[in-house]
């Protein structure tokens, strides 16, 4: 009688393994075995990391397997089950992948597919057509869209981290507990003493060394020793943890009436500022989304306040990039004066130090939350509906959409809610940041994900003009990195631009995300569908990008940049100026977040900088959800490339006071997943 071997691999997660009842059965081209218990409870198997083999001999020959039925029976208690893939050998020696890497709850079953990656007009037998409408069935009443907050993009619909399905759940859920997190966070960086202090202001800058570590020759140290020089405030707007609201000035606007007499102490080429902004040396920053946001008002004994600056910036004869101009506010007139770096000192510090709070708020709500984190969940949502696990696409995106709604979910519960933690510290909580993202949706459009475009409707794609635009360069250098092997793997399943049109599972994908991410809305430019293969990859490019690179580069520098609280105020506690010359040092610690508020804040951007436990990088794939040659050989290729990345970026950083790494491969998450 045929005998088959199979062999059974458990996941190495904790309580990966299970002492419940197994069964197996084979279903193939000629028939399918009778149901093989493989594991009977306490008999060792299936444990945590194990791979166990069983021959399984069946009546007749099965012909070619198609399907692997896995059934668990419970003998005594609730007992999950990760099984990651199970490898089959025929009688005639050939070995048959099945990939799963699901975990398998209460008294499921679930069918598996041979781990060949395939487009729906790959499949001729009904039976498989069948298994792969039943897939996608039952995921799309799992994964249901829901509306959080009008005019958001649509999220999981799931209240809390315990609702979600067990697939995309952290291993272990205290580890993403950010309530945990921020207090153990504040208690390693020895400043819990603070923490309840609200309303207590600090007495000085050098007052806030108290909660600041120390640590020697890095970012942070080096901001707390240089934050009030123009050169520092001008050079995170280039490479800081908010690197992408900076553009080239073609006009001053009219918002901003700011003469050549105003700033000509600060113009270097003996020029005014009309031919400065001609010649492509003058940059502009403008918080325009902060005007008509609400300030907190969840503590009704601190005043929280909020401004919308306008800054101008300047290229001098060394390509540093350094403000000739703050307005606090939108509209000009007497009470809103135009700082210059030549007014009193204080005067100008304080105008900077509301830029940078604003900066801040932008960066938290809209270049993260919304940009990295609520799109990276659309995506992950849409892939889980339209994708069934044996598209090629789905094995493709799969690493990157690792826990991502999974952390956005722990959010909603815990972090951005009404009352939450949020609200503590940030004077763009308690609905200010709703506002917020309702307004940035207007301006989140598809173009604006695709790295190079962004940068060059900016105006700043020149490295000669914009020589130290670090952001920009590694940027671009992982986008190609990620194109070209998304690229390579069109190649392999997609022959044609027809096969393209014709990949209803594509298509589908692609308009959940434009229905349900983008709320319809023409204006985003987000496609409906795709016709072509060169379309395909920069779409599949913009959703990798998106979820790995674009959230490194604007997530883990934040207490490199945010750690020393002058530099990146959470929230001000008194009004924007609105003349010059009155401005004193206290004035500017009291308009400072009071301790309490300082220490949470800290224990945030500690806690948000941290890299998971096991974090998975790009290019790393250790789940094997791809078996042919050709795509593993597509990886090494993309691997390579990444590699050299790192070496060239590496090279460059040496010596440098203030080097660059959050685009370095080796530092890029594959996915959102803090």
């Amino acid at each position: 009688m045929p005998s088959y071997t199979v062999t059974v691999a458990t996941g190495s997660q904790w309580f990966a393994g299970t002492d419940d009842y197994v069964y197996l059965s084979l279903e193939g081209t000629a028939g399918c075995s009778e149901r093989h218990l493989l594991d009977k409870p306490f008999y060792n198997d299936f444990e945590r990391g194990a791979v166990d083999s069983y021959d399984v001999t069946v009546e007749e020959d099965l012909g070619e397997i198609q399907l692997i039925k896995i059934e668990k029976r419970k003998y005594w208690y609730h007992d999950d089950w990760y099984l990651k893939y199970i490898t089959v050998k025929t009688p005639l020696g050939d070995y048959l992948e099945f990939p799963c890497y699901r975990w398998i709850t209460d008294e499921k079953e679930i069918v598996l597919r041979d781990g060949r990656a395939k487009l729906p007009r790959d499949d001729k037998t009904q039976i498989l057509k069948q298994h792969r409408r039943k897939e996608l069935e039952g995921r799309q009443k799992m994964y249901r869209w829901k509306e959080w907050h009008p005019g958001f993009p649509l999220s999981i619909d799931a209240h809390s981290h315990s609702e979600l399905p067990r697939d995309i759940q952290f291993d272990n859920e205290k580890g993403i507990d950010f309530i945990l997190n921020y207090s153990k966070a504040m208690e390693n960086l020895y400043i819990n003493r603070f923490m309840h202090m609200f309303q207590s202001s600090w007495s000085d800058f050098a007052d806030f060394e108290k909660i600041f570590v120390r640590i020697s020759n890095t970012i942070s140290e080096y901001v707390m020793q240089h934050w009030k020089e123009d050169f520092m405030f001008g050079y995170q707007f280039l490479n800081g943890c908010n690197p992408v609201l900076i553009k080239k000035c073609t006009e001053i606007p009219q918002k901003l009436p700011v003469t050549t007499a105003m700033v000509e102490c600060s113009l270097e080429r003996n020029l005014t500022l009309e031919e400065e902004v001609k010649q492509g040396n003058i940059f502009i920053v403008d918080y325009e989304l902060l005007d008509g946001v609400d300030a907190n008002k969840t503590d009704p004994c601190t005043i929280q306040y909020l401004a919308a600056p306008i800054c101008l910036l300047y290229k001098n004869l060394e390509n540093k990039i350094l403000p000739i101009a703050i307005q606090l506010g939108q509209k000009p007139g007497p009470g809103n004066p135009i700082f210059l770096p030549s007014d009193a000192t204080y005067d100008w510090l304080l105008a900077k130090i509301w830029v940078r709070s604003s900066d801040f708020h932008i960066h938290q709500t809209v270049t993260h939350l919304l940009r990295t984190h609520l799109v990276s969940e659309v995506f992950s949502i849409a892939m889980f509906r339209q994708l069934p696990a044996v598209h090629p696409l789905f094995k493709l995106l799969v690493p990157h959409m690792r826990f991502t709604i999974a952390i956005n979910t722990k959010a909603r519960e815990q972090l951005i809610c009404e009352c939450g933690l949020f609200d503590k510290a940030n004077a763009t909580g308690g609905g200010g940041h709703v506002q917020m993202v309702q307004k940035a949706m207007k301006e989140l459009t598809y173009s604006s994900l695709c790295f190079p475009e962004e940068i060059k409707a900016k105006g700043m794609d020149s490295q000669k003009d914009i020589p130290y635009y670090y952001y920009r360069d590694d940027g671009i250098k992982v986008w190609e990195a990620i194109k070209s092997f998304a690229e390579d793997v069109i190649g392999i399943y997609y022959e044609s631009d027809e096969v393209v049109c014709e990949d209803v599972e594509l298509q589908a994908f692609v308009k959940d995300i434009y229905v349900y991410g983008m709320r319809g809305m023409k204006a985003s430019g987000f496609p409906k569908m795709i016709k072509t293969r060169e379309k395909l990859a920069e779409y599949l490019t913009v959703v990798i990008f998106t979820t790995s690179a674009q959230h490194a580069a604007v997530n883990f520098g934040q207490y490199d940049w945010c750690s020393w609280i002058p530099n990146a105020p959470p929230t001000m506690r008194c009004p924007p100026p609105t003349e010059k010359g009155t401005v004193t040092i206290e004035q500017i610690v009291e308009s400072l977040p009071d301790r309490g508020r300082s220490c949470w804040h800290l224990g945030a951007v500690w806690a948000l900088s941290q890299f998971q436990d096991n974090e998975l990088f790009l290019g790393m794939y250790p789940d094997e959800h791809f078996i042919e040659k050709p795509v593993k050989e597509a990886m090494a290729k993309f691997r390579k490339s990444l590699d050299e990345i790192v070496s060239a970026i590496t090279e460059r950083n040496k010596n440098k006071k203030l080097p660059y790494y959050y685009l370095s491969p080796d530092r890029i998450p594959n996915s959102v997943a803090v």
